[in-house]
């Protein structure tokens, strides 16, 4: 097995190889188990494509907004992302006043239309994602104070 950190866009990862059959990967990415497509033509700096995701055993991250994480370096508390997808548009920016509920952003993730709200009163500090970015499960999209 091989391990990896990396730091993507201020985010952490633990990436472990576990396992490589023909050009099939079993790689989990901060304990998130996923099976990954190698190209055959693959050299060492190449970048797979995920083709398959093993849900996680939370019934919660399937079906509620993201909660608070810890603290970001701002001071403010982070919204993550509760599941990997592609940020599909961003209706806050930095400096936006927020209620409890109100819509922050859209992610698909696995064909379907998630919305991400604030689960708090408060003051955008900062957006981290863009339309059209990718983000993986617990990746920080927003800040708010």
């Amino acid at each position: 097995m091989k391990q990896y950190k990396f730091i993507i866009n201020g985010n952490d990862y633990q990436v472990d190889i576990l396992d490589i059959e023909d050009n099939i990967a079993d790689v989990e990415v901060n304990g998130t188990p996923y099976k990954v497509e190698l190209d055959k033509e693959m050299n060492v700096r190449s970048t797979p494509k995920i083709v398959q995701a093993k849900p996680a055993p939370s019934a919660e991250a399937s079906t509620a907004a993201p909660k608070a994480a810890s603290p970001a370096s701002t001071g403010g508390e982070a919204i993550k992302s509760p599941l990997p997808g592609a940020i599909i548009d961003v209706y806050v920016n930095v400096g936006d006043t927020v209620k409890t509920g109100q819509q922050l952003l859209m992610l698909e993730a696995m064909k379907m239309e998630n919305n991400i709200d604030s689960d708090r009163d408060g003051k955008i500090l900062e957006v981290k994602v863009s339309k059209g970015d990718n983000v993986l499960e617990g990746d920080v999209l927003i800040v708010i104070e």
